[in-house]
Formats: structure tokens, C-alpha cells, sequence
């Protein structure tokens, strides 16, 4: 199935902006204050987000350099290609980020952002859809990797506005 570069990016920017307007409107205590389930703060799920989007670039310049992907460290135990235990990962992420400052985090997420928008339009719009370009993909298209990183933060954006009322 062919999916459209172009409305590809632009829901990814879309996203980009909902987070950023979200963001724009809290001072920087509502965003560190631990006031989530889990005493996780804003910043906290902001730390959570970049570290997924380590994963993204990784696939993404793999693809645009032809090559493995290199993705970022993470202890072995919890690696999600062999399907760790998300609460285990998560609270791995949580310890490995919380003591960064928040303009720190913010200024490392939104450059991941960033990075994945110029990735995702550098990548022929053919090589995104193919599902068989990529063995290490495992069926899957670079389209449906990106889609899913905008869609991991909406779920997060929407879990999270609630709690901000």
C-alpha cells in the first residue's frame, strides 16, 4: 500500500506544532513538577519521547545510507527488538533522563524532531513504502515507521492534556 510522502510529513509537522503550542503554554515548573501518574512530570514524557526517536533516526539513516541500523545503547535486557518489558524499559528511561534540565531535554527532543522530518524527506518516497526494501524492517515500510513515531507522540499528547487542565 502506497502511502503518501508528502501527507506523511506533513502530520509529523503537525504533531511537531501541537507539541510545541502545548509546550509554549507552561512554565517551566508546571513542566518539571512530578505531577503524572508515576510521579513523572512533563519533561519526564518529553525524555521518554527523544529516546524513542533515537530508534527512528537510527532506521531512518540506515535507510538513507544503506546500512544497519545503529541504534542507540540501551542495556540489552531491555532491548525492544526482543520484546522487552515496557514497564522495565520505561522506568530505565525515566532513571537515564531525569537529572537533564528541562531546557537540556526540550532542546534534545525537538532537535530529534527535527532530525527525523529532514531523514523522512530525504528518503525517495518509493524507498519509504517499500515493505521489502529493508530486511531489517521485517516486513515493515520506513512510511510506517515515521507514521508510528508521530503516533506514539499523539498517544502521549493525548494522555498527557488532562492532566494539564
Amino acid at each position: 500500500m502506497m502511502t503518501d510522502k508528502t501527507q506523511i510529513l506533513a502530520e509529523l509537522r503537525d504533531e511537531f506544532n501541537r507539541w510545541e503550542t502545548i509546550l509554549a503554554g507552561l512554565a517551566e515548573a508546571q513542566i518539571t513538577a512530578p505531577t503524572l501518574p508515576s510521579n513523572w512530570s512533563v519533561k519526564d514524557v518529553m525524555a521518554h519521547l527523544w529516546a524513542w526517536q533515537g530508534r527512528t533516526i537510527a532506521r531512518l539513516e540506515a535507510a538513507l545510507y544503506d546500512r544497519e541500523p545503529e541504534f542507540p545503547r540501551w542495556p540489552e535486557a531491555l532491548d525492544p527488538e526482543i520484546e522487552a518489558e515496557p514497564d522495565q524499559l520505561n522506568t530505565w528511561l525515566y532513571e537515564s533522563n531525569r537529572e537533564k534540565s528541562w531546557p537540556q531535554m526540550y532542546g534534545e527532543w525537538k532537535s530529534r524532531f527535527l532530525r527525523v522530518l529532514e531523514l523522512a524527506e530525504a528518503i525517495p518516497e518509493n524507498d519509504l513504502n517499500d515493505s521489502t526494501r529493508y530486511a531489517w524492517l521485517e516486513g515493515h515500510s520506513l512510511a510506517f515507521i515515521v507514521q508510528a513515531s508521530g503516533e506514539h507522540h499523539a498517544e502521549h499528547r493525548d494522555w498527557l492534556l488532562p492532566y494539564l487542565d
